[in-house]
């Protein structure tokens, strides 16, 4: 599997997330970078999950049908691109909420290069996204933000 590169300009790989990313501190979406996909992509898709969650893995965002030509995230998600549902129950983004006193929470931001489009309408959770990606995917690149409050 091809590596792809993801880095954000908020904040550096194993660094904390800026508190007006958090759920609390404005939700304001976190800008991503990514290098470009390999020959065969057809669809990006975007997950940030937080593995340290009480219950279980708390899912933050996820992003489908992202067209392969992309390489950023900005302040909005790109044209085409389609909105799932993270463990808050929302569209979109929703920013770090670790229960307060908890140690840091690590946030796992993964884009993912499928080599098929996955054909996930709004709303898909990222349990969705895992099923309809398992074999397809081409080139995966990782970045992990940590938070507390």
């Amino acid at each position: 599997m091809v590596e792809l590169e993801l880095s954000s300009p908020a904040f550096d790989d194993g660094a904390p997330i800026p508190a007006h990313h958090a759920r609390q501190g404005g939700n304001e979406v976190p800008p991503l970078r990514w290098s470009p996909a390999p020959e065969g992509t057809e669809e990006l898709v975007l997950l940030c999950e937080d593995p340290d969650a009480p219950g279980g893995t708390f899912t933050h965002w996820v992003v489908t049908s992202i067209p392969p030509e992309v390489t950023r995230v900005d302040d909005a998600v790109p044209s085409g691109a389609v909105l799932g549902r993270n463990s808050f129950g929302d569209l979109g983004w929703g920013g770090p909420h670790p229960p307060v006193g908890d140690e840091a929470h690590r946030y796992v931001f993964r884009v993912s290069a499928v080599d098929r489009p996955l054909g996930l309408g709004e709303g898909a959770t990222a349990e969705d996204v895992h099923a309809a990606a398992d074999g397809h995917v081409l080139a995966e690149g990782t970045l992990v933000g940590w938070f507390a409050r």
